[in-house]
């Protein structure tokens, strides 16, 4: 029997992006007759809305739908909320989908009845030289770790996918996303999903694109919120829900607390300088296979740096303020990076 799928789409201000988004999914293979795809925009000032009506009324099936209180989660609950199909995908304005992603989203769940989400690869378009440094350091695995769908690496089991596609009966089971994180509430939502008893597939025949924010200032305040925001996230649930979390913030107590360390204990500075020298030596490694100049290898090593320094050091500032001082999200925090 040929399922529905309602595609939920958050949005803000992305009169650069919406039609382009909205476009790859008139396009795509599936029966419209069996697609509904639900546009959630959170008031947006610039020419959005307009965009968004005039698509709607040349294709039914696309409905545009108000949120005024402006926030990611509330969007994904309100598409949810208003849809009735057998499958909900989740996708961002700045995405477009390939033209057999719904299907394959569809074909993948009959793997198994245990996975209540399947997600693919996301192939990042860089929109100058800057985005393009950024996009590469998001593939490497030094850069993100084992979040495959960045890293295009491997088909399986993982704890976390970008722009899944979930079955109706995991919202049931496992709730509605977390209208209380600004960042983070797709990892949340994944690791409820886990906790439900579902399982997450990654298939490469899953393919996106998305376009890269071209900015290491923004790309910094993005991996600080994700980093302060998981130990929210942490704490509400009581538990780890990554070990890969760890390596950030883990590393960032050993520059701040080394650097200390290195005027105090003598002779400290040798292991410390050995600290550096290897994480350096390992990251240009990296960034090298990512780059085809010296140039532009120092430059994806910069923006490893980046990515590391930002979420440990949001990572430490979440210990310190929802665990140690036990208290609540400031309010500085609520603004995205975007």
């Amino acid at each position: 029997m040929k399922k529905h799928v309602t595609i939920v789409i958050p949005c803000l201000n992305e009169e650069k992006y919406i039609e382009k988004c909205l476009d790859s999914i008139v396009h795509c293979d599936y029966d419209k007759a069996f697609l509904q795809v639900c546009v959630c925009d959170g008031m947006s000032t610039d020419k959005t809305v307009a965009i968004i009506k005039t698509v709607e009324a040349k294709h039914s099936f696309i409905k545009l739908i108000e949120n005024p209180e402006r926030s990611t989660p509330k969007a994904l609950n309100l598409g949810i909320l208003n849809s009735t199909s057998d499958i909900v995908i989740i996708l961002g304005a700045h995405a477009e989908i390939d033209a057999a992603y719904v299907s394959n989203c569809v074909k993948e769940f009959q793997r198994d009845e245990q996975i209540g989400c399947v997600g693919g690869i996301i192939d990042n378009i860089p929109e100058n030289h800057t985005a393009a440094i950024i996009s590469a350091a998001m593939s490497s695995s030094f850069g993100v770790g084992n979040a495959y769908f960045r890293t295009d690496e491997k088909d399986g089991y993982v704890d976390t996918v970008a722009f899944g596609a979930y079955r109706r009966d995991v919202f049931d089971k496992a709730g509605l996303f977390d209208e209380e994180l600004v960042r983070n509430q797709d990892d949340e939502f994944n690791y409820r999903l886990h906790q439900a008893g579902f399982k997450i597939f990654l298939s490469r025949s899953i393919r996106s694109k998305y376009y890269v924010r071209a900015s290491f200032k923004k790309l910094f305040r993005q991996y600080f919120q994700y980093g302060y925001w998981k130990v929210y996230v942490n704490k509400k649930h009581g538990a780890i829900t990554t070990l890969r979390q760890m390596i950030p913030p883990l590393f960032c107590l050993f520059l701040y607390l080394g650097s200390i360390l290195c005027f105090v204990v003598p002779y400290f500075y040798a292991l410390f300088a050995a600290g550096l020298l290897l994480y350096l030596s390992t990251g240009l490694y990296f960034a090298a296979r990512k780059a085809n100049s010296l140039s532009m290898t120092i430059e994806v090593m910069y923006a490893f740096l980046i990515l590391h320094i930002s979420y440990g050091t949001g990572y430490l500032e979440g210990i310190f303020r929802f665990l140690i001082l036990g208290k609540k999200p400031h309010t500085s925090s609520m603004k995205l990076s975007r």
